[in-house]
């Protein structure tokens, strides 16, 4: 283990005494094309109440995750933002954030720092003198004890808070508001996404409190909800009693009840407005009926903008914007169908007008919402190959990828999870919002938990409905909780994982 450090200091224009700032900066471990680092700043000016720490990476390091601020990196240019619950910085005091990177070549450290873009002038450590050689003490013949290394104290691990979080994005992780790591971990409730618009009522099979406690009772710690968009905007082609305000309120008790016991509710949009009858056409009508392979721009940012104000006092809800895009049936290419996906508007292939990730978005963050939203890839959310460089702009900084995954899917194996789910994984939080087979066993959800487990992502089992599983899948024969051969897999393994 390599341990390298090097302080930088640094004086405000004009100031004769204090330095600005002070930064340490360590190697704390490395190996062959990665390591770990720590940076611990000292606010030598006025207290802060916001910090930002920048730099610049010699040698061509690659922050791949990091911890005690928010990381981000453009280029050689690296940037650590405060957290929320260790944003002041009292003149003095200290604060500490780390990273693990990827380097190549040499791990030059960096050479200047500046705190909230006041620069710190770099001195360069003190040598070590060279010691004056001197005559060799004889060695005794009484065995002496060797040295022992003092211990060094590990850092502080944040304590999550209790119940559901208020999660947020640090580097790739998701965080709650004490700064501590949190994964999700559950199943789906399907039923509000058809439902209603078929006539039947809010849900699919009972969502009381004792059936909540069941989903509880199998170790999860998140509830994804799916929506239909028409019922919730309460449009005419919908039966009175199950739209609109009656809707609402049916999903707001469901997202309560989750709450209530400890888990983290998901709010997903399904199924949307808008006639497509092209290529993998899962309908032909017009209403939201079926999924469709984009939102629409005619219902959809409203859609969004009512369950934003409906939940924006309460950042514990996360918002998952589109269940399984496709507008890649309909293009001809794949930079048609990502152009289609980020900006919407007239897209190749599909007759009405779209709205894109990025128009969800700005309709979410306008209402003033700073909750968690989660944006799905391509190929039914099972692509995210060029999510990174087509990953919508958000102003509060709390986005996440969203992937879905099957054993009938384009991108189900170890080799294509690597090169095109890591990446991303390395950079931002994914969430893998549906995972199943439809084998009626665990085999593959064993292989894809096992591989998120390895990288500390998140996964929740499709679903938590009493289903056929090799049609649903479904995880469930009753809704007391009794596994099928396939939900046996999710149940046991979340169990073991929070004893």
């Amino acid at each position: 283990m390599a341990s390298t450090a090097l302080a930088v200091m640094g004086t405000a224009s004009g100031a004769a005494a204090a330095p600005a700032c002070t930064v340490e900066y360590s190697v704390v471990g490395q190996w062959a094309g990665g390591y770990q680092g720590a940076v611990t700043v000292t606010n030598g000016s006025a207290a802060l109440d916001g910090w930002s720490l920048g730099f610049d990476f010699p040698a061509g390091q690659v922050v791949g995750q990091g911890w005690g601020g928010k990381w981000s990196q453009s280029g050689t240019s690296v940037t650590v933002v405060n957290e929320s619950w260790n944003g002041s910085l009292g003149t003095g005091a200290k604060v500490s954030a780390g990273f693990v990177a990827s380097w190549t070549g040499t791990n030059t450290a960096p050479a200047a720092f500046t705190l909230n873009g006041t620069p710190c002038d770099t001195n360069a450590p003190t040598p070590t003198p060279t010691p004056t050689p001197t005559t060799p003490t004889p060695t005794p013949t009484t065995p002496t004890t060797p040295p022992t290394t003092p211990p060094t104290t590990p850092p502080t691990t944040p304590t999550p808070v209790t119940g559901a979080p208020e999660l947020g994005v640090s580097g790739n992780r998701f965080t709650d508001q004490n700064g501590a790591t949190r994964r999700l971990l559950g199943v789906n409730r399907s039923g509000g996404e058809f439902m209603c618009v078929q006539g039947h009522g809010f849900f699919d099979g009972p969502v009381d409190d004792a059936s909540v406690k069941t989903i509880a009772d199998w170790k999860a710690n998140a509830v994804r909800i799916p929506l239909n968009e028409e019922c919730w905007l309460g449009l005419d082609n919908v039966k009175a009693e199950y739209r609109g305000a009656n809707y609402v309120a049916a999903v707001k008790d469901l997202v309560a009840r989750v709450l209530a016991h400890g888990m983290t509710p998901v709010v997903e949009l399904h199924w949307t407005h808008g006639q497509y009858t092209g290529n993998s056409a899962g309908c032909s009508d017009v209403h939201a009926t079926c999924q469709k392979p984009m939102p629409d721009a005619r219902y959809t940012p409203a859609f969004w903008t009512s369950v934003a104000n409906a939940f924006k006092n309460d950042e514990r809800v996360v918002f998952d914007l589109f269940n399984e895009p496709y507008p890649d049936r309909a293009a001809s290419t794949a930079a048609q169908a990502w152009s289609c996906w980020r900006d919407g508007g007239t897209c190749p292939g599909i007759g009405y007008e779209v709205a894109g990730m990025q128009d969800l978005v700005d309709a979410v963050r306008a209402t003033g919402a700073k909750n968690l939203v989660l944006v799905p890839g391509l190929a039914y959310s099972n692509d995210l190959s060029q999510w990174l460089t087509h990953r919508p702009t958000d102003p509060a900084g709390n986005l996440a990828a969203a992937w879905h995954v099957y054993n009938f899917n384009a991108c189900a194996d170890e080799t294509c999870w690597n090169d095109t789910l890591a990446p991303v994984a390395a950079e931002v939080p994914v969430l893998a919002g549906e995972i199943g087979e439809n084998t009626c066993g665990h085999a593959f959800v064993d292989r894809v938990m096992k591989w998120f487990d390895d990288r500390g992502l998140s996964y929740l089992g499709w679903t938590w409905n009493t289903w056929n599983c090799s049609s649903g899948p479904a995880l469930i024969t009753s809704y007391d909780g009794t596994p099928t051969a396939f939900g046996i897999g999710l149940r046991d393994h979340l169990r073991a994982l929070n004893p």
